[in-house]
């Protein structure tokens, strides 16, 4: 298969379902060998098929590696494992993340420490841990016709840009992955390895089936996301913008955080 990331090696984190399912499948098109990474290798829905099977069916390059990404012992195995099977490691993608407040969402004054604390842990330390090790990789390794020795990209948010009440974990959080972005960025400058990241809006994933069960909260969020007349966006359209973020045409683009929004962050 020929494609933008032919001969790449990729990783995606939390890939077994929503976005991260779609951004693998899409670097498979691409012509990419995709290590799909995720607690589970199936997909929630019940008789789907797995990220990994769906790749190897179509003809694909793929392996799948249970990682927790707040374990530093795991995300390190993750990429030995990528190696091991492929001989380098070309590009990650740290898209794992959760919204623990996203359905329970509390005024700061009543915030549940709890809450907080586990969206700091997954969505912070699971990006830094995975670009810790993604990193360490790339530097060892001989450098494409670019220039390049790798691509990191990392799942923010339009909360990673902008605040929203009663969401203080996940906005709190999304903004110290656009900060670590940026330092690692620079970081790996001298390195060649760009380091970017992707703020997405609400898109149409399980993660949003809240939104789309309450029908006043759902138009609110469609008209926020104003391009076309307004409505949540397609996993898909996150995924293309990655692509370019991880391939050879991106030779001088690190440390930006990109909105993939409709609009939403225009407002």
């Amino acid at each position: 298969m020929t494609g933008r990331l032919t001969g790449k090696i990729a990783i995606v984190t939390g890939s077994a379902t929503g976005l991260g399912r779609e951004i693998a499948l899409t670097f498979h098109r691409e012509g990419a060998t995709v290590v799909v990474s995720d607690l589970n290798d199936r997909a929630a829905i019940v008789g789907d098929a797995s990220t990994q099977d769906l790749i190897t069916q179509q003809g694909g390059k793929s392996l799948f590696v249970r990682a927790d990404v707040t374990k530093s012992a795991e995300v390190e195995t993750l990429v030995a494992e990528t190696v091991k099977q492929f001989g380098r490691l070309d590009i990650m993608i740290n898209n794992a993340g959760i919204a623990p407040d996203g359905t329970k969402g509390m005024p700061i004054w009543e915030f549940d420490e709890d809450i907080f604390d586990l969206a700091l842990k997954v969505n912070v330390k699971g990006t830094m841990i995975g670009t810790k090790f993604a990193s360490r990789q790339m530097i060892k390794q001989e450098p494409h016709k670019t220039g390049q020795r790798g691509w990191i990209v990392n799942l923010g948010s339009i909360y990673g840009l902008v605040g929203d009440q009663t969401i203080a974990a996940y906005v709190s959080s999304k903004h110290a992955v656009l900060g670590l972005t940026k330092v690692a960025a620079i970081d790996c400058a001298p390195q060649c390895i760009n380091v970017n990241a992707v703020c997405p809006g609400y898109l149409k994933t399980t993660m949003t089936d809240h939104v789309r069960a309450n029908d006043q909260l759902h138009e609110f969020i469609k008209s926020k996301h104003f391009y076309g007349g307004g409505g949540l966006g397609e996993p898909q359209a996150v995924a293309n913008v990655i692509v370019f973020l991880a391939s050879e045409e991106n030779t001088w683009m690190t440390g930006a955080c990109v909105p993939v929004d409709g609009g939403f962050t225009s407002n």
